[in-house]
C-alpha cells in the first residue's frame, strides 16, 4: 500500500510588461517534485465541485488513488487511517494543500467555505463511470458538525 501524503503548494504573484501584478499561478503537480508520492504519476485530471455546506463522501476506492487539491474555497479532507479520523485543510485558506489518498482508505471532502469549493483530483488509473469501484464506508463516530 501506498503511503498517505500532502504537500503545500506556493502561491507566485504573476505581472504583466509594465511589473504590475496580474494574478497568481498555483503549481500543484511536477513530475520533477522531489515531493510527489513515490512512483506515482497521474492517469487523469478532473474538476469536482461541491456546493456550500455539503459533504462528498465518504468514499472508499480500491482500484484507484486520489491526488486533491481545493484551488477555490476551502474543504476539510477526513481520512480513516488505523482507526483514528485525520483531517486536512485544503484551499485559498490553507496553502491549497495536496493530499493523496492511496486506494483502500476510506475519506470525505466537507465544504467548510462560504461559497462552492472546485477541486482538482488527479487520480491513477483514470477514473470511469464503467470502473465501478464507488464503495461507501461508514464513518460513524465522526462529527461532520464540528
Amino acid at each position: 500500500m501506498k503511503n498517505f501524503f500532502t504537500k503545500k503548494n506556493s502561491k507566485h504573484i504573476t505581472f504583466d510588461k509594465s511589473k504590475e501584478s496580474n494574478g497568481f499561478l498555483v503549481p500543484i503537480y511536477n513530475e520533477n517534485d522531489l515531493n510527489n508520492p513515490s512512483g506515482y504519476t497521474p492517469k487523469q485530471v478532473y474538476l469536482t465541485v461541491i456546493q456550500k455546506d455539503k459533504i462528498k463522501g465518504p468514499h472508499l476506492h480500491f482500484k484507484r488513488d486520489g491526488f486533491f487539491t481545493c484551488i477555490k474555497g476551502d474543504v476539510k479532507i477526513i481520512i480513516f487511517i488505523n482507526g483514528d479520523y485525520i483531517e486536512y485543510k485544503s484551499g485559498e485558506s490553507n496553502d491549497y494543500l495536496s493530499v493523496f489518498i492511496p486506494k483502500g482508505t476510506p475519506a470525505a471532502i466537507q465544504n467548510i467555505g462560504t461559497e462552492d469549493a472546485f477541486l482538482i483530483n488527479m487520480p491513477s488509473p483514470a477514473w470511469t463511470p464503467e470502473m465501478n469501484d464507488e464503495h461507501s464506508p461508514v464513518f460513524e463516530n465522526y462529527d461532520f458538525k464540528k
